[in-house]
């Protein structure tokens, strides 16, 4: 395993793997002083158990649905991501939360709409009122860890909305996507690391990983690639794959991605923890290529392309055997299923989007109770420059400052400054009920409706809302009241 490389000059002892390789144990990790109630460390002490199974929550930044191997690429090779294809539970239909990066990741940790907790576009900050999936696991004993793109919240140190500021332990993080020999912030020291960027972040992930198992604490680890998010700088050794092809650098990323997660599994293998890991891969958003993006259009985009992805997971425990489902699933759906099979209980637990998909995988049919809401509310992004943010911290911190004092701290992400109309529905919105799928598109005060059935038109090419005024009628009203409960909790009226 790699050595970590840093211009760090704090001291880090040694450790031994049990598979003998010698690692630098991530430095001491910060706790949030909050949550820290005599009940809940209690509990940790209490549920620490090997039967807890472990959680590797990988996701790619920008991967489109058919840009895989499995799906049949014409040239792209992704022979990690194939094989773990070919033994796990592999999902046809599964969507991220939002069509770009920032509210995808909120849903992951929330369980959460993204609008709900104030996520309305890229860049902008979680609010640290919410509970995310690492604080829901460490009440039953689970170490957390996060690894690579954070981009809901700041990565300095004294920020609310840092990885520890939201339940995790160690981390190796940056505010958004970063590529060859990034600069890095472990544990709100900036850091500057070398080699390609996806595995940077698997070789840390790694070290902790192999601490855990050690010490036989079940963990959560959370590793967010750069990839294939441009500017495409690829290694040297990978500077001639798929030479003369359109997007090559696109496609070079994803190899590179593939080539790290296939080592990330192989040493869970090595451990001999992998019967009992739950790994689960997915992208943030549709791909930028729509000649692969599993539907109409691309990223940023609430029809098919920008939000259907690639997703599979593995978990020889449960499932032994290769699988593929057709039903409908989302990232809100990763927190609920995960604090399920962990038996963790959230108290105070706000409104969840996501379901738990603990029936699916165990192989049985799994009936929402309800449909699938996407909303684009109107609200500007936020540029996040953060090779520029953390080569900032880097330097102020070289000059004994803590944090860089120009830099972004989020220190109001708590805030709720602003209230918004309860009664209107701006942006381009859409409910899904498989096969149906309502889009509501609101622009200036004009309304426009457009109703698809997936199974007989994936491209979403004709719309049937008013010969399926039915289906019309009865869409909208659920969509609209999921409108009206995610704008109450985005006031603020769940906390």
């Amino acid at each position: 395993m790699a050595a970590w490389r840093s211009a760090a000059t704090f001291p880090k002892p040694l450790g031994t793997c049990s598979n003998g390789e010698t690692v630098h144990p991530l430095f001491p990790m910060f706790r949030r002083l909050a949550s820290a109630t005599l009940l809940s460390a209690l509990l940790v002490l209490t549920t620490h158990s090997s039967d807890k199974p472990n959680f590797v929550l990988v996701m790619a930044d920008d991967q489109g649905w058919g840009d895989m191997g499995y799906y049949g690429h014409p040239f792209v090779k992704t022979p990690h991501f194939d094989e773990m294809a070919r033994s796990s539970l592999r999902f046809d239909r599964f969507y991220s939360a939002a069509p770009n990066c920032s509210p995808t990741r909120a849903s992951v940790l929330t369980g959460r709409n993204p609008v709900r907790v104030n996520v309305l576009n890229h860049g902008r900050s979680m609010r640290p009122q919410d509970t995310t999936i690492a604080e829901a696991l460490k009440t039953v004993g689970y170490a957390t860890g996060h690894f690579g793109k954070w981009h809901v919240g700041s990565c300095q140190p004294i920020s609310p909305v840092n990885p520890t500021n939201s339940g995790f332990d160690a981390w190796l993080s940056t505010p958004n996507f970063f590529d060859l020999d990034p600069v890095m912030s472990r544990n709100g020291i900036a850091e500057q690391m070398m080699g390609e960027s996806s595995m940077v972040i698997v070789d840390a992930a790694l070290e902790f990983i192999c601490e855990q198992s050690d010490k036989g604490t079940p963990f959560l680890s959370i590793i967010w690639f750069g990839s294939p998010h441009s500017p495409f700088d690829a290694m040297g050794s990978d500077k001639q794959l798929y030479q003369g092809e359109e997007m090559a650098g696109y496609y070079r990323e994803i190899t590179a991605m593939d080539r790290a997660f296939g080592k990330l599994r192989n040493e869970i293998r090595k451990l001999e923890i992998h019967e009992n890991t739950l790994l689960w891969y997915c992208s943030d958003n549709g791909g930028l290529n729509t000649e692969t993006s599993g539907g109409r259009e691309k990223k940023g985009s609430l029809y098919e392309g920008g939000l259907r992805v690639p997703a599979i997971l593995e978990w020889p425990r449960r499932i032994n055997n290769s699988r593929t489902t057709e039903t409908p699933c989302v990232t809100s759906d990763i927190y609920p299923t995960l604090v399920e099979i962990a038996g963790a209980r959230v108290a105070n637990q706000f409104a969840l989007d996501g379901v738990s998909l603990l029936e699916l995988i165990n192989g049985n049919t799994l009936n929402r109770s309800t449909g699938i809401g996407f909303w684009q509310y109107p609200h500007p992004g936020r540029l996040t420059y953060a090779d520029r943010m953390m080569i900032a911290l880097l330097e102020a911190q070289k000059q004994g400052l803590e944090h860089d004092p120009n830099g972004r701290l989020d220190l109001d992400a708590g805030k709720i400054s602003k209230q918004y109309p309860e009664n209107e529905f701006p942006g381009h919105s859409a409910w899904l009920e498989f096969p149906w799928k309502l889009h509501r598109i609101v622009d200036q005060g004009e309304e426009t409706l457009e109703l698809y059935n997936l199974i007989s038109d994936s491209q979403e090419t004709t719309n049937l809302h008013s010969q399926e005024s039915s289906h019309t009628e009865r869409m909208l009203a659920h969509l609209e009241e999921w409108q009206i409960a995610v704008m109450r909790s985005l006031n603020g009226k769940d906390y």
